[in-house]
């Protein structure tokens, strides 16, 4: 087993919003940033030693567009295929998030006005359609895709055999990375009680480090920290009504999606 190497690839910012590159093998990318930064990403990829044609695969951790608003682009560009999860195929066949946004808190509020996040990007169709754990040996990384909803329905992360986890946004550093090393919210959750959930199973299998999509690493033991207090926060708020969830696709609507892609 070779060791993965994960590389952060900021798409905006210094760390406000993050694609990565894990090298293993063969070289993955995890998240496509917003769209039109394909050319920033693939920058960066070649910056590192390798040559973007070389990218055996691209995953796309949810269905917001700072996530996968240049998934089809780095598709064009690598010839890598796309894995997604098929919980979040409305946002990847049309473009566009589902509206409204939840927000979080106070960032996630003044955020939600931004113009940008409610921008169309280049639509795309899954090349893998992820359902459940999903491995990466055959493309060149050990490790695997997790789904881990609640920040959306298809959330999903890659947890590498050396105990690196890329979690998107299962959780973050404060106010979009601008302060380091402190857990928080991201802006936005569809479910913040499942997303909990998410966060709290994946930490009980020992990660090394939470590599996000908005900050720098984050340490499992002060993540873990964090999940306990805001695991009585989200309780607080759920019992006196305060607590906002999107509803969730029935399953069958999922699975027949998936079925006609």
């Amino acid at each position: 087993m070779s060791r993965t190497k994960v590389i952060p690839m900021p798409v905006l910012g210094r760390h406000a919003v993050n694609a990565y590159l894990l090298l293993g093998r063969h070289p993955i990318i995890v998240d496509a940033g917003t769209p039109g930064s394909g050319r920033r990403i693939t920058e960066q990829v070649a910056a590192h030693g390798v040559d973007p044609e070389d990218v055996r695969l691209i995953v796309v951790t949810h269905g917001h567009i700072d996530h996968f608003g240049s998934a089809a682009e780095l598709r064009r560009v690598t010839g890598a295929p796309i894995a997604a999860h098929a919980a979040d195929l409305g946002p990847y066949r049309t473009g566009r998030v589902r509206e409204p946004y939840l927000p979080t808190g106070p960032m996630g509020r003044l955020m939600a006005r931004n113009p940008k996040l409610h921008e169309q990007a280049e639509p795309f169709e899954p090349d893998l359609l992820v359902h459940g754990e999903t491995g990466l040996a055959d493309f060149g990384v050990d490790g695997r895709i997790v789904p881990t909803p609640g920040h959306t329905a298809g959330s999903v992360s890659v947890l590498t055999d050396d105990g690196d986890l890329v979690a998107g946004d299962l959780i973050a550093n404060s106010f979009m990375g601008l302060i380091k090393g402190r857990p928080a919210n991201p802006p936005f959750h569809d479910d913040p009680l499942a997303n909990l959930a998410s966060l709290r199973a994946m930490l009980a299998l020992k990660p090394t480090r939470l590599h996000v999509g908005h900050g720098t690493a984050l340490d499992p033991t002060r993540a873990d920290r964090w999940a306990t207090m805001e695991q009585r926060n989200l309780e607080r708020r759920a019992a006196q009504g305060r607590l906002r969830i999107r509803p969730q696709e029935p399953e069958e609507d999922l699975t027949r999606a998936a079925e006609q892609a």
